[in-house]
């Protein structure tokens, strides 16, 4: 596959490890080269190779852009810094004045972002369970210009019908964004149902790896690729280049560690569910999921997210405390396994009240399962419980 671009009837697997890369046409390398540079020489004046500074076009970078928009079924990808710092940008797009339907289960960091930094210039925000098409529509308003959902949500495992979602957006003239972090681009792709932007804290399953840290969004339109490339540049909110090419090398196995990712979810998922100390369990995977006929119409697969009600923060604690796989730590996708507690870690930025209205309570426990063997995370999450 000489051409790095030519990705029609392709499976994902194959998408991953080719699309957007081309081998080095210096030396042949077959993985695109760490163009670790501030600047380019220009041959003379008024004429330059395609580069001419580094915040605004760098190869590395622009080869992951294309892997990734490939394999959203997009035609355009712009990286960021963070999952932040493409929000970010995208809440850009919008002017004072102008209205975001925002689904309330979000990421902590989103409705951090969006509740005390943007709203205080002048766009207006309505928080909604996104899972319900009537709370969207009775939230429109003739100023709204965006619909930003995430699904599943973090931490609820709650689930937005992308394709109603994206015909109430159109209907009142706004774009639908959706955050894929939790799904990847191989158990969901939003843009193929309807969705205009999708973005991803590439940190999370893009990476995969928990070495790096970034952000990226993915559009069909090129209207939109032109504005937010615009803004990309205007704002600068860039990855370097190494952080590039660490996501693009994890990339190409995307395919085979979601596979792991969703095995091994969906099996921890069916344990806890019938284990006697979990009160609740919420996986888009099990059948007792009031959306999982949702899931499985709009989803390949159900990831390797778990949450779990313990009952009480003491009971919590004495859970994630006693893991010994499984590590205690903040974000999520990577082949590790890793624990949390969202009151305290992820969504601490969300009021209590809020939190609690949403379900996420401080007895919420988070499990991001990696790719170990199932048998050992198993072993683990028993001997932790038994301690409660």
């Amino acid at each position: 596959m000489k051409d790095g671009n030519n990705t029609a009837g392709l499976g994902i697997g194959t998408i991953a490890i080719h699309a957007g890369q081309r081998p080095d046409p210096t030396t042949g390398a077959i993985m695109t080269p760490v163009y670790q540079t501030s600047t380019y020489v220009q041959p003379e004046l008024g004429r330059h190779l395609g580069y001419e500074y580094a915040r605004t076009h760098n190869p590395t970078r622009e080869a992951y852009e294309r892997n990734v928009a490939a394999l959203e079924s997009g035609a355009h990808g712009i990286a960021f810094a963070s999952g932040l710092a493409a929000t970010d940008t995208m809440v850009k797009l919008l002017s004072a004045g102008d209205h975001v339907i925002c689904g309330e289960g979000v990421y902590g960091g989103t409705y951090r972002l969006f509740s005390q930094v943007v709203a205080r210039l002048g766009i207006e925000f309505s928080f909604v369970d996104s899972g319900s098409l009537d709370e969207i529509r009775a939230a429109v308003k003739p100023n709204t210009r965006l619909i930003h959902v995430e699904t599943p949500t973090n931490p609820m495992m709650r689930l937005t019908d992308i394709a109603a979602a994206a015909e109430v957006a159109h209907g009142t003239g706004a774009w639908l964004s959706v955050d894929n972090t939790f799904a990847s681009p191989y158990n969901q792709r939003p843009l193929e149902l309807g969705a205009d932007l999708v973005l991803h804290s590439a940190t999370k399953y893009i990476n995969g790896h928990s070495d790096m840290v970034g952000g990226i969004i993915v559009v069909r339109s090129d209207e939109l690729h032109e504005r937010l490339r615009f803004l990309q540049n205007a704002a600068g909110g860039v990855p370097g280049p190494w952080d590039c090419w660490l996501a693009m090398r994890s990339t190409k196995t995307l395919h085979l560690r979601m596979r792991a990712h969703n095995a091994n979810g969906q099996q921890i998922a069916e344990w806890l569910h019938a284990h006697a100390k979990v009160q609740n369990t919420y996986y888009p995977g099990l059948k007792t999921h009031p959306q999982h006929d949702l899931a499985k119409a709009q989803m390949r697969g159900f990831t390797g997210m778990i949450s779990i009600e313990m009952g009480s923060l003491e009971r919590a604690a004495a859970f994630v405390n006693q893991v010994r796989i499984f590590a205690l730590a903040e974000s999520l996708g990577g082949v590790e396994s890793l624990i949390g507690h969202p009151a305290m870690m992820t969504h601490a930025s969300i009021p209590r009240e809020r939190r609690y209205a949403m379900g996420l309570t401080d007895g919420l426990v988070r499990l991001s399962c990696g790719v170990e063997d199932v048998e050992d995370l198993v072993a683990d999450l028993e001997q932790a419980l038994s301690h409660v």
